[in-house]
């Protein structure tokens, strides 16, 4: 059984978040969903059980309730209708002391179960008969085998528990080792192989993923190129186990449409994985077939690509690496309600958080079974550095910068480095940013709307660039009358700089200009406030403190409570 979406594990109270952990270390990549006002520290909050079981379920998505049986089966009648289509269903006792499949028997429920089951020390509820009498289930058979004819499952599994010999054509050691009737003149046959073939009546046929596609160059039409390479060697596309090839064909598109036309993952070699290889004669494209089966390759019309058949089924993640990719993603100024759902998926899926540890700290349980790689904040060159070459070789690292990460963050860092040293091994990695909220945003959104009109943004720290540039910027950005979100204010070693940029605003504003002073935006301490411009000092602010400094026609509103609004009208006009 091979799940290809990631399994969703919904509870329903805090009691339920050890069992849910415990689950989640034996299932990479499962989403903890929790019930909202009733639990702390899931990966998603919900407030209507109903719809959300009914939404993923109807995505494909497993899913493993950890409450009583009856309510998801209640949940989910309305939607069942093929049982070839349903995704697994699993109800978990609070404590952990059930594991009761519910649904999903041909999506590899029962595998499901047990894994859950080995996890939490107990016994799987499986009462599938073929599955207890057997020792297998025929109709979801392990990784790396395909059932090609489902529909005539049924009859089999009938008939051999009626009685039925089964005659085993092939080598599948989950075949030969299970409980099953096994004689070589059995009336009943199980076919193992990768060929085409038609199935008949009373055979089951499974195809092993023994195939190898190797792929180096640019391929015009590959994928029917492919397709018809497998039809004209009387191979089944079914068998297809992977995509390989050197690393520096990981950027040529044709390699990644033809995994997803074949539904299979990419995996890459090294030059020194190829070498020894290469220097025998053999093309890049019959290197990386041999490296990934150990068999001599099938005969090509192209040079560029090359098939292979291992005697037996071929795991792809222990071959070669995939493709690096590296992240650049941003947090938000604070807490994880402020982090988009793509940032969430990221961190879900990386397998090293590299950054400043104040901000990995933020990440909360994401970070669960992560490589961390913490730095000081200000090493940002050597951080990008290690997170390129942690990428490059096959690693999928997220670099995570709060607010978001390209407004004076690791993202500029990133390409600055890729532009600076180019290394070659770095042309393979598929970079990626995902933005998040900004700092001046979540200031802004405290308070009112400040920045309702036209703003700018101006660090006020010198390490990285001249004082007279900063200066310059905030006379002219001053003049031209915009709304100013000041980053980086002032520091241990850096406190003059505030004090010079107020004077500079100060020959452009009136002295009560509104000024907005936000601190440890969506974390514990947070506090917003305004002042006037003239109150505006060092003592006011740290790297901790985002400062909008208000237009010529920002405007504050008093509440009857005390607490005041701060906006910019959009209609450049007194109200």
């Amino acid at each position: 059984m091979i799940m290809n979406v990631a399994p969703a594990i919904i509870i329903l109270g805090q009691n339920s978040v050890a069992v849910a952990r415990k689950i989640t270390s034996v299932l990479p990549g499962a989403t903890l969903y929790g019930l909202e006002g009733r639990t702390s520290g899931v990966d998603i909050s919900f407030t209507n059980f109903g719809e959300t079981v009914r939404d993923l379920f109807a995505q494909g998505t497993p899913l493993i309730g950890i409450c009583a049986a009856g309510i998801l089966i209640r949940t989910l009648v309305p939607l069942l209708s093929d049982k070839r289509q349903e995704p697994p269903v699993l109800a978990v006792a609070e404590d952990g002391s059930a594991v009761v499949p519910l649904l999903g028997g041909l999506g590899g429920v029962n595998d499901l179960a047990r894994r859950i089951a080995e996890a939490l020390d107990v016994k799987p509820a499986i009462t599938t008969t073929g599955d207890l009498r057997l020792g297998t289930t025929l109709l979801s058979p392990p990784p790396g085998y395909h059932l090609a004819n489902p529909d005539d499952a049924k009859k089999f599994i009938s008939d051999l528990l009626a009685g039925a010999q089964v005659k085993l054509e092939g080598i599948a050691p989950w075949l030969s080792d299970s409980k099953l009737p096994i004689d070589s003149k059995g009336d009943l046959t199980i076919q193992v192989t990768e060929r085409l073939v038609t199935p008949r009546a009373n055979c089951l046929v499974y195809h092993p993923a023994t195939i190898a596609i190797a792929i180096s160059g640019m391929i015009d039409d590959a994928v029917a190129l492919i397709q018809q390479l497998l039809a004209d060697t009387a191979l089944e596309k079914a068998s297809v186990a992977g995509i390989f090839a050197p690393i520096t064909a990981a950027t040529d598109p044709a390699i990644h449409t033809v995994a997803s036309a074949f539904k299979v993952p990419t995996r890459f070699f090294t030059p020194n994985q190829l070498e020894s290889l290469l220097s025998q004669g053999y093309s890049p494209a019959q290197a990386a077939a041999i490296a990934a089966t150990g068999t001599s390759p099938l005969s090509s019309p192209s040079p560029n690509i090359a098939i292979a058949i291992a005697p037996q089924p071929i795991d792809p993640n222990t071959i070669g690496q995939p493709r690096g990719r590296l992240a650049v993603i941003g947090t938000g100024p604070g807490g994880s309600l402020w982090m988009s759902p793509e940032v969430k998926e990221i961190l879900k899926s990386a397998t090293d958080l590299v950054g400043y540890k104040t901000y990995l700290d933020l990440i909360g349980s994401l970070a669960d079974g992560k490589q961390r790689h913490e730095s000081d904040n200000r090493e940002e060159e050597a951080r990008a550095k290690m997170a390129l070459d942690l990428a490059a070789s096959g690693r999928y690292v997220a670099v995570v910068s709060s607010g978001d990460p390209g407004i004076y963050a690791m993202a500029t860092a990133v390409f600055e480095v890729c532009d600076r040293y180019a290394k070659p091994e770095w042309e393979s990695i598929d970079i990626h940013v995902a933005p998040g909220i900004s700092a001046m945003q979540a200031a802004a959104a405290a308070i009112g709307a400040p920045l309702g009109h036209d703003f700018c943004a101006i660090s006020l720290s010198d390490i990285l660039k001249p004082w007279s540039a900063i200066a310059q910027r905030i006379a002219a950005a001053a003049e031209a009358d915009f709304v100013i979100a000041f980053y980086n204010p002032v520091s241990k070693e850096r406190t003059w700089q505030l004090a010079e940029a107020k004077n500079i605003l100060l020959q452009h504003r009136i002295p009560d200009t509104p000024v907005v002073l936000a601190r440890n935006l969506g974390r514990p301490g947070q506090t917003v406030k305004a002042i006037a411009l003239d109150e505006l000092s060092p003592a006011s602010a740290d790297m901790r403190t985002i400062i909008l400094i208000g237009s010529t026609k920002t405007r504050t509103i008093k509440r009857s409570d005390g607490s005041i609004w701060v906006y910019t009208p959009r209609r450049y006009e007194n109200p």
